[in-house]
């Protein structure tokens, strides 16, 4: 028997317990597809990652992202949560404040800066989103499992990786209030290859976060993601194809988790040609994983 570091890290929250935990296997070389996915199902979180040597010269690491039920090209929260460990165990350094993660989803880049409070903040840039429309059909379908109206602005397909349906409510309050029916929901994502389903809504102008936002993934075993990285960018990238960056600003924050007893943050960035989305994490488990 043999041991490897292990790390599990809340991610977008600098408060221990209040994020969206991912498992972090440090040194994975060598280890089997198969090995790799009988640990996801054993950690059972949403995402367990695991850091292989990169075979791209340009990555800093290589990164290969499991679910309990399959492997995932790209997610957010695991990206974050990877670079905080290997940033924390030294096993490596940020250039210039930048790190180069690949995955199955190609090279991604990462900005590390620190606040004034030393808090360290880790923004991932979206890949390049693929936004398409819903018929007709499916929008008074999405509207039934919601049980709301979607009249603000059309839902939207947005894939960066991960396929999500977003659908603007209109306010924190309705996104909080809402219950929706996640059994439907399972068979209209199974029909449309879905990761599932993010609603948004705008704060009172007071509030410390700008948006409110939930995700629904039952078709992946997910009734409700606590906090989602790829949601939450799939959700800029929603404010921007509808031109409503105007009203939401092209810097600001997301809180998500509220419902669960999170208290997730988020820091979403929308350029002209890029999306980054950002967060804190802090180490909850250190230790060595028997294998």
């Amino acid at each position: 028997m043999s041991s490897i570091q292990f790390k599990q890290v809340d991610v977008f929250t600098a408060l221990r317990f209040q994020g969206n935990p991912v498992a972090v296997v440090l040194q994975a070389d060598g280890m089997s597809a198969e090995r790799m996915q009988q640990i996801a199902r054993w950690t059972n979180l949403s995402e367990t990652t695991f850091v292989v040597a990169p075979t791209d010269p340009r990555a800093d690491y290589h990164v290969r992202i499991f679910t309990p039920g399959g492997e995932l090209p790209f997610a957010g929260h695991p990206t974050i949560g990877t670079a905080h460990a290997l940033l924390e165990a030294g096993m490596i350094e940020a250039h210039d404040g930048v790190l180069t993660q690949q995955c199955a989803a190609g090279l991604i880049r990462l900005d590390v800066t620190h606040a004034i409070d030393g808090t360290r903040w880790i923004h991932f840039e979206l890949p390049e989103p693929k936004i398409s429309a819903l018929d007709a059909d499916e929008i008074a379908e999405l509207e039934a499992i919601l049980g709301v109206s979607l009249a603000l602005a059309a839902p939207c397909l947005v894939d960066v990786g991960p396929r999500w349906v977003v659908a603007q409510l209109p306010s924190a309050r309705a996104v909080l209030e809402m219950q929706p029916d996640l059994q439907r929901m399972k068979r209209q994502d199974d029909q449309g290859r879905h990761a599932g389903v993010v609603v948004f809504g705008e704060h009172e102008a007071d509030a410390p976060a700008r948006i409110e936002v939930r995700a629904f993934a039952p078709a992946h075993g997910i009734g409700e993601d606590p906090v989602c990285g790829s949601g939450n960018g799939s959700v800029a990238a929603f404010i921007r194809h509808t031109d409503q960056t105007g009203r939401f600003g092209t810097d600001f924050l997301s809180a998500q988790g509220r419902v669960l007893g999170r208290a997730g943050v988020l820091r979403l960035i929308v350029g002209v040609a890029s999306i980054q989305v950002g967060g804190n994490a802090v180490t909850c488990i250190d230790g060595q994983l028997s294998i």
